[in-house]
């Protein structure tokens, strides 16, 4: 891997962290509003599982399991 490359992984690892930071503030805001949406709640919770695999994706590409 150049480092270019691992630069732009580097740089989408911190903006999907921050994406998934957001969504759980939204997520938990949503659910402490008496009235809230079940289904918005239940698509904001998916999205937030998919950047949580991918940003398990992007460190094993950048910090890969290294069995001695």
């Amino acid at each position: 891997m150049t480092e270019a490359d691992e630069k732009a992984l580097r740089i989408e690892l911190a903006q999907l962290r921050q994406e998934h930071r957001d969504l759980d503030v939204a997520v938990e805001a949503l659910a402490s509003a008496g009235n809230s949406d079940a289904l918005q709640l239940q698509r904001l919770k998916k999205k937030k599982l998919m950047i949580k695999d991918r940003i398990a994706s992007l460190e094993d590409q950048l910090f890969p399991d290294i069995i001695a």
